[in-house]
């Protein structure tokens, strides 16, 4: 099972899969029915004060994604149910940031790459 990141504002696809946003606001100026999300998980999304601060500068991407992952490992069940839903097929994590490389979805798939690597290392 495949785990993505893609821009909410990019056509949806069917190779997409599942299709989770990650973001705690909803994308300006996106019908929901334009988006075709499946699930909107904006409790996993990084707190307000981390996304402020990080402010989608690249000088501090390191701190952001390790303050994040810090983040992360207290929103266990959040975490857990896009576990789940990997498990069952392909999962897209859907963003608004213009940045593609730079975002709180790929510090998301860095977090979940990781936690995997750790159970089939154990």
């Amino acid at each position: 099972m495949s785990l993505k990141t893609k821009r909410v504002y990019d056509e949806p696809s069917p190779d997409d899969g599942f299709r989770v946003l990650v973001d705690a606001l909803w994308p300006r100026g996106l019908s929901k029915e334009k988006a075709k999300i499946d699930l909107w998980l904006k409790e996993i999304a990084p707190s307000e004060t981390l996304r402020n601060w990080f402010s989608h500068d690249r000088e501090r991407w390191e701190e952001f994604r390790s303050h994040y992952h810090e983040e992360l490992d207290d929103k266990e069940e959040s975490v857990l149910q896009l576990v789940r839903a990997q498990e069952k097929g392909d999962v897209t994590l859907l963003y608004a940031a213009r940045d593609e490389e730079y975002n709180n979805a790929a510090a998301l798939k860095d977090f979940l790459d990781k936690q995997e690597k750790a159970v089939r290392a154990a």
